[in-house]
């Protein structure tokens, strides 16, 4: 029998339902968000619990990079190299300003007394990456001129740049630093921490034990948080600085990784 539709009313909605309905459903999205922020924080516990060497005493490793996403730099003696021809080596990195060097002074400073201390093993290399490296055609200068005030010397001491885009996604994606490299108004800003790699091409980072016991700590070789800590007055236990402890930590986490054997 054919319906009538004249006849047809439209369905009374019900106020009380529609904002019931509406109530379970933020209910429904605030409950899902929740297990996606837990699920997110469990993560990242797991990760740092992983980072730590089991016995709590190695360098924890962070990442490792990829032999496909290897960086090719420009040196100071005029030739293109990748980052991971150090490969065999234990190696540290660290980004500097050519126009703004004081951004990055501790960690340089920390470099070269440890490019004194390792002039004579083959095993250690230094990296210094240049992040702001001007025009295509003047880099080689650049990079000479950088070396002379570093008394950074080749095959120990690498100073290299390349083209800026790349260079701050491999420092942000490989490095893991806690930047990526970018000026705000007029003054760049970057990580300027020292990179550890280690003959296997992992990313490393110190671990230092809790005397009170408690998880370990993972900490980068970042020298101005150091030194932050020293000018707040924080005291480290001992008759050294933060800066100095920390140093000691980066003597120890190299001669550690010496000793780690070539994988591949």
């Amino acid at each position: 029998m054919p319906v009538d539709i004249q006849t047809l009313e439209p369905a009374v909605r019900d106020p009380k339902k529609l904002r019931r309905t509406a109530w379970i459903l933020v209910a429904i999205m605030i409950l899902g968000g929740i297990m996606v922020l837990s699920a997110y924080v469990l993560k990242n516990k797991a990760d740092q619990k992983k980072a730590l060497s089991e016995d709590h005493s190695r360098p924890a490793i962070i990442s490792r990079i990829d032999k496909g996403r290897d960086l090719r730099v420009l040196r100071q003696d005029n030739h293109q190299a990748g980052l991971l021809d150090l490969g065999g080596k234990v190696w540290l990195a660290c980004a500097v300003s050519s126009s703004d060097p004081a951004i990055s002074a501790r960690s340089v400073e920390v470099m070269k007394r440890l490019a004194e201390r390792y002039k004579a093993t083959e095993d250690v290399a230094f990296v210094t990456l240049v992040i702001d490296p001007g025009p295509a055609e003047d880099l080689h200068g650049l990079l000479v001129t950088e070396s002379g005030k570093l008394g950074a010397t080749l095959p120990q001491w690498w100073v290299a740049s390349t083209e800026p885009q790349t260079l701050y996604k491999f420092i942000k994606n490989e490095f893991k630093t806690s930047l990526f490299p970018h000026q705000e108004d007029g003054k760049w800003k970057y990580d300027t921490s020292i990179v550890v790699v280690d003959r296997n091409r992992h990313v490393r980072n110190a671990v230092i034990p809790q005397k009170r016991g408690g998880e370990a700590y993972v900490a980068r070789f970042d020298f101005d948080q150091a030194a932050e800590w020293d000018a707040r007055g924080v005291k480290t236990g001992t008759d050294q600085t933060n800066a100095q402890t920390l140093e000691g930590v980066l003597v120890k986490t190299i001669e550690q990784l010496r000793e780690e054997p070539l994988k591949d």
